[in-house]
This record gives C-alpha cells, structure tokens and sequence, in this order.
C-alpha cells in the first residue's frame, strides 16, 4: 500500500467552488490539492450558454470549467483526476480514501461536491433512462433531431432545456404540475414566443411509453391533477428537469445538515460542524444556487481554511514555547 499524500488543504469537488477554492487556496500558499470527483467540472459542464457569468455576454459552460480548471493549476493548484469516496472525520488530520486505491490525509478539507439532478422515480423512468430518458439536454439532444420531444419541471432548469432542445426537436412539450413556471422571467418570456414549445399546465408525468427492440420511448402517460384525467403524448425523447439534490452523502452523518441533506455552514462564513471542514456551492446553497455563489463560496472556503490553519499554527507555536 503506497504512503498517505498528505497536503494542508484537500478540496473535494471541481465546480465553480472547488477551482475558485483551488486559486485561491494556492495563492495563499496552502499547496492544495484537488480531486475532480466524478463529473469534473461539474454541473456546468452539461450547460450549453452560460448568460450570467460577469465578463461574459455569454460563454460555453464546458469552456468556462476548461478555463476555471487551468486557472487553479497556473497559479500551483494539483488537480487530480480521481474520486473520493469516504471521509474519515473523526481526528484530524482528516483522512480521505480514494476509488483508485490512493489515500490523502488533510488538515483542513473544502468540500465542493455540488448537487446532482433529481428524477421522479418512476419504474418506466430508469427502465429507458440511456434509451431516450435522459437529465441532460445538451448531452442526448442532438439524438432528436426532428424529433417530437417531453420536458418535465418547472423551474431555470426545464426552461433551459425546453430552448436548448428546440435546435433539434421539430416539437418540445414543456409538463408542469402547477399553472405557472418558477423560471427567471427573461427565460419565460423566450419560451412562450418560441413557435415549437407548447406548455401542458397541471400535468403530471404518470409513465414512459416505449419499446423493448430495439428499446426505446414512443411516448409519455400524463395524468391532469385537476381532473383527474389520463392521456398519452408521442414522444422520441422525455427529458427529467425537476432540480437538483446535494451530493452530500460523504458526510452523511457525519456534519450537520438541513434543508433536505445540504451542508449547514455557519451564517456568513463556510465553516461546517467539524473545526476544520469547510463547504461551498450548490452543497450548501439550497435558495441561489448559481455558478457566481457557488464561486464566492469557493473564494469563502479558501480564505476559511487559511484562517484555520494559521489558528491551529499559531497554537502550536504558543504550546512548543510553553514546553521549551
């Protein structure tokens, strides 16, 4: 078994958070170390323009995470491609064990995890899901091309993916459960002039239609939660937009949480339950949760963690003294 890396600061996670923790972190001269985790870059990277991030009109969500990421290495940040997958936090330094066998040991850990995208949890749901159920518009979009299409959700999410789709779909019917959307105005405003989306108002998704040779969607069962009534949709592809869920289960259990199993830091800072374990972005943030906070915290975490860790010098050096 290889000796445990050890470094002052682990950032866990590779959204807006963990690179703005990994630039500021290595400009403070903490030598961080950050591991990716399983979607580098984050949600983002599933995100095609990007309309509200200062400084630019509008940018490529994958381009923005290429630039985040080359960033936090230019100025001494060590982005490692790997996923941690258990976190012992009972004394520190803090031990984190990754999947490729490797083992770090921290005195101060940011963790940067984000938020992953919810589904119904229907049976018909995971059966197609890779055969024409999919969260990520712009990653199976281009599958539709002419296609008739399902958006299911309510909120920036939906909307974004409703417009996305509608570069390939020859139709986009957006479900919503209630009779208005949660969206930004401005993403509203788009979607209702948009000649190829149609809203279907107090609907909910019932079950995923399809085929089983060669699998695929034929269509969606919805259901009207005023009438009660029952109809089918045509349908090639049914896209999930419901939100996003923390990914907190590292420390399940292990630091307080709330709000459904975000990370509670304390007001005003990123400090967690446990001295020495920070949070920033969408693992924390169930109200914003957008890619500026998510950096801000990030920026938050990192001057955090270096507070900590002079703290904890400073109290060292006091205790040598008084045993000298």
């Amino acid at each position: 078994m290889s000796k445990p890396r050890h470094t002052k600061c682990l950032i866990v996670g590779s959204g807006p958070a963990g690179y703005t923790a990994g630039v500021y972190a290595a400009r403070a001269m903490l030598d961080p170390v950050l591991v990716q985790g399983l979607e580098p870059g984050g949600q983002l990277t599933t995100t095609t323009e990007v309309e509200n991030w200062p400084g630019d009109t509008e940018v490529q969500g994958p381009d923005l995470m290429l630039r985040m990421e080359a960033h936090a290495k230019a100025v001494g940040c060590d982005v490692v491609t790997d996923i941690i997958t258990e976190l012992d936090t009972d004394s520190r330094p803090f031990v984190a064990r990754a999947d490729s066998g490797t083992t770090f040991t921290a005195d101060a850990v940011i963790l940067a995890t984000g938020a992953r995208a919810k589904w119904l949890g229907l049976e018909s749901e995971e059966k197609f899901k890779g055969f024409g159920v999919s969260a990520c518009a712009t990653c199976d979009g281009f599958f539709y091309r002419g296609e008739e299409i399902v958006v299911v959700g309510g909120g920036n999410t939906a909307v974004e993916e409703a417009l996305f789709l509608t570069n390939f779909a020859s139709k986009v019917t957006l479900i919503h459960r209630r009779d208005e959307l949660r969206a930004e105005q401005i993403l509203q405003r788009r979607l209702f002039k948009h000649p190829k989306v149609e809203t279907l108002w107090f609907h909910e998704l019932e079950e995923v239609l399809g085929e089983d040779n060669p699998k695929g969607v034929t269509g969606v069962k919805v259901r009207n939660n005023q009438t009660g009534e029952v109809g089918e949709i045509p349908c090639k592809g049914v896209f999930i937009a419901i939100g996003h869920a923390p990914a907190s289960e590292l420390v399940k259990g292990k630091v307080e949480m709330h709000h459904g199993d975000y990370v509670k830091v304390e007001p005003g800072s990123t400090r967690t339950s446990i001295p020495g374990i920070f949070a920033a972005g969408d693992l924390t943030d169930h109200v914003y949760r957008q890619a500026v906070t998510s950096a801000g915290m990030g920026c938050m975490a990192a001057l955090d963690a270096e507070k900590f860790l002079a703290e904890l010098e400073d109290e060292g050096t006091e205790l040598a003294e008084a045993a000298g």
